[in-house]
């Protein structure tokens, strides 16, 4: 853990002034959780820098007496990402906020700390799309996303954030401010440093500027809530779909419990749902003819009536729509409202959720934990609740870690991997052995150590602790 000396705050004063410097325990609180669990980490001291200057000039300072500094954004991350766990400095990046509209060349240029939502609807507004809209989109930020590779919905038919990353402007740890790429759709010059930072969780540098790639936007779509009696059979409609030649621009996986919870918890959203069903999916096509998404439409019904569903909810207007969408966005919210959970962020090849969801449950059996589970099905992107219920601590901090890391081993088994959108951050890092070779591991630890040779950014995260 680091003290800070009177002198290195006073430099870190005179850096960005004393009314953007916070000593006191409720900022540092504050700053010091993110949506992980209960965890809790507060910096030794709260710094929010107007610029990359700025973010430069505490970094030189930070290397030179080897301060850790944590990179903080919107806090809503789901692994630990933005937890201080060796105090140090906690780094928001929040005044970093400008949002530019290049509508000549479909692209946008934010600051870090620009809310998801916020960058959206500027866009809508000059007539363009950024697509990728995590659950959070109405408080994450496009600093956060970028760090985290961040996905959501609607990229089953879009893409996640390193999708729509042209360039970066980045602080490096020792301090050097540089641009990744160039601001051009194409770039074979030199290695990729774009896509590199993009995913680092804060590890490699601090993102200052990002520059978007954005689409025309589509003025039409068709949104459906398709019930099914049994659970597995809803994973297995999910490959079907895509199969019938049909992409659509969502695919979402719900369980029971998981709208149940979720109705629950907004208490506006009212649906006539049969007990003997056991899951639903939401799927939406969009476009530009209505036509065309109307045989979309017509064509996903033919395969999901292969299956033992119940009748589909067709969305008739836009506040049922909206009021799907806010169902399903609050599902992870309704869960930590209920119990004591811990989110595993599993992927797999589509055709193989079925398999995936079915161990899960096996192994939940032999634990003895319950789990609810949703996600974006089409990227076959599973979210993993493990629910404490009424397990008793000893076997909650025993006997579910066994747990994980079989879900993690079938996981990995079904050829998938241990996080599609969350990052491994503070609390998946220690099972990283089971996706990757000690030489997998080395070259990335060696590539963070090229970054950051003092090893003060965002210490402690992604890599095994055993590494």
């Amino acid at each position: 853990m680091v003290n800070l000396s009177d002198i290195l705050v006073q430099k870190i004063e005179s850096i960005v002034s004393c009314q953007y410097v916070f000593l006191d325990e409720a900022t540092r609180n504050d700053y010091g959780h993110d949506e992980t669990e209960d965890y809790s980490f507060p910096p030794s001291v709260v710094v929010k820098p107007a610029n990359a200057e700025e973010i430069a000039e505490i970094m030189k300072l930070a290397n030179t007496h080897t301060i850790p500094v944590v990179p903080i954004g919107g806090r809503t991350g789901l692994s630990g990402g933005a937890l201080s766990i060796h105090a140090g400095i906690g780094l928001s990046t929040e005044r970093l906020n400008s949002i530019v509209i290049d509508e000549k060349n479909l692209q946008g240029i934010v600051g870090p700390a620009v809310i998801t939502q916020e960058f959206q609807e500027a866009a809508l507004e000059k007539g363009l799309f950024y697509p990728p809209d995590p659950s959070s989109r109405g408080s994450c930020t496009i600093g956060g996303n970028v760090a985290e590779n961040a996905g959501g919905a609607r990229a089953v038919k879009y893409g996640v954030t390193k999708d729509y990353v042209l360039n970066l402007e980045v602080v490096l740890p020792t301090g050097e401010i540089i641009d990744t790429g160039a601001n051009t759709l194409k770039n074979s010059t030199g290695y990729n440093l774009t896509q590199l930072m993009v995913g680092n969780e804060g590890t490699l540098g601090i993102i200052t500027k990002i520059i978007m790639k954005l689409l025309p936007k589509n003025t039409h779509n068709v949104l459906m809530l398709v019930p099914f009696f049994k659970s597995e059979q809803a994973c297995e409609a999910v490959a079907a779909i895509f199969r019938a030649g049909i992409v659509p621009s969502a695919l979402e996986f719900m369980e029971r419990d998981a709208i149940d919870w979720g109705m629950k918890f907004l208490g506006e959203v009212n649906l006539n749902i049969k007990d003997e069903v056991q899951a639903h999916l939401l799927v939406e096509v969009d476009g530009n003819y209505p036509d065309m998404l109307f045989a979309e439409a017509e064509k996903i019904m033919s395969v999901v009536e292969q299956f033992d569903i119940d009748e589909v909810l067709f969305a008739d207007t836009e506040d049922q729509k909206n009021a799907l969408w806010r169902l399903r966005r609050v599902v992870g919210e309704a869960v930590k409202s209920n119990s004591i959970y811990k989110e595993e962020d599993t992927v797999v090849p589509r055709y193989e959720l079925p398999t995936l969801l079915k161990g899960v449950k096996e192994i939940g059996d032999k634990y003895g934990f319950k789990s609810v589970c949703y996600g974006h099905a089409g990227d076959g992107n599973l979210h993993v609740n493990i629910i404490k219920g009424d397990m008793s601590d000893e076997n909650w901090k025993s006997e579910v870690p066994k747990g994980i890391r079989e879900i993690f081993e079938l996981t990995v088994s079904l050829k998938g991997t241990l996080s599609g959108e969350h990052g491994i951050g503070y609390v998946q890092k220690n099972y990283m052995d089971i996706a990757f070779s000690k030489k997998h591991l080395l070259l990335m630890k060696g590539i963070k150590e090229i970054f950051d040779p003092n090893n003060i950014l965002n210490p402690g995260k992604i890599l095994p602790d055993t590494l």
